[in-house]
């Protein structure tokens, strides 16, 4: 990065924006969290009002430039860690009494841009897929888990029906030569679908997010990322989380609807607390980009945003609402 590089530079599009300043009202000051630092966007539009303080977090290794940045503009008001967010609690005093914790769970779009990175089906790089702090990547991932190990992933994250077909394919073409580039698993899993260019979405695009996924272990992040941000609020800080793909909003909405005593909370908690409410929901359905949003940045047109506001001191049982996503925590026990 230029050394003189300005704030004006930071190359990151911050979705849904306006909607969330609207939330936290950071004009009244506060601490805020930033969990999915990215390119800063949420950071520095919180840190542009003057009685704020923001501690922001990132897997993301390439994301300290502008980190530095910010560091270097806010040195008193802005601090970052190189960390995953499902290690809130290792990371934040217990006295920093945050008034709102974001999670903006989107690629940023400097990952996707990125050919090396290996996120995009349609630019050819090294099959990587890695956000960082990961124990393997996509290549080892594709070449090296057991057919049916592959055929669960793709069918769990991806929804892919067609996963036995693609894995089929997969498996004859590293038996001769292992998959090393995004192009090549692309054209493998294209060759797999009839009349791909009719779809309105990329054939390799299931099959890409249920491998990213899975390399970065982010449904499990998600899930102990909410029940670490929930232990740090107070009554009255907000929970806010942006997300866009289908697996991550019901994990939210769930988690959300499960301790705010709209949706039957005693099939997942103790008996004797179905009355305690951890929280308050402001709308039952996510928020949508507005159609201006949408014209200048058209990767948000599958963001959806959800936000809680804490209302009880008594926590809840994470382990009753684990329980409930099991089947995608199980994913981190296979080993490659």
């Amino acid at each position: 990065m230029n050394a003189t590089m300005s704030l004006e530079q930071l190359r990151h599009y911050p979705v849904m924006l306006n909607q969330i300043i609207s939330i936290i009202s950071p004009q009244h000051g506060g601490t805020f969290i930033d969990c999915t630092f990215g390119g800063g966007g949420y950071s520095k539009a919180i840190l542009s009002f003057p009685k704020t303080k923001v501690i922001a977090l990132d897997r993301d290794e390439s994301v300290k430039q502008y980190a530095d940045l910010l560091g270097k503009t806010f040195p008193n008001r802005f601090n970052f860690f190189r960390e995953k967010f499902s290690n809130l609690e290792k990371i934040l005093k217990p006295d920093t009494n945050p008034k709102a914790i974001i999670f903006d769970l989107g690629l940023s779009s400097f990952q996707i841009d990125n050919a090396k990175r290996g996120f995009s089906f349609k630019k050819k790089g090294p099959l990587n897929m890695k956000m960082g702090i990961n124990k393997f990547s996509a290549y080892e991932a594709i070449n090296k888990l057991e057919n049916n190990q592959l055929i669960h992933i793709l069918k769990i994250l991806g929804e892919e029906r067609d996963a036995k077909k693609i894995v089929k394919k997969i498996d004859i073409y590293r038996k001769k030569n292992f998959i090393n580039f995004t192009d090549e698993l692309s054209d493998i899993i294209r060759s797999v679908k009839k009349n791909y260019k009719k779809f309105k979405i990329d054939p390799a695009t299931k099959t890409f997010q249920a491998i990213r996924i899975f390399v970065n272990q982010e449904l499990s992040e998600l899930i102990f990322g909410l029940i670490a941000a929930t232990k740090l609020l107070k009554k009255g800080d907000i929970l806010i989380v942006v997300s866009f793909h289908s697996l991550e909003d019901k994990i939210v909405k769930d988690f959300f609807n499960i301790h705010s005593n709209s949706k039957n909370p005693s099939r997942y908690l103790p008996i004797q607390n179905k009355k305690n409410k951890l929280f308050d929901i402001y709308s039952k359905k996510p928020m949508i980009p507005d159609k201006d949003e949408l014209t200048k940045n058209i990767r948000s047109r599958s963001a959806k945003l959800r936000y809680a506001i804490r209302t009880s001191e008594n926590f809840f049982y994470p382990e009753e609402f684990k329980k409930k996503y099991s089947h995608y925590l199980n994913l981190n026990e296979i080993n490659l």
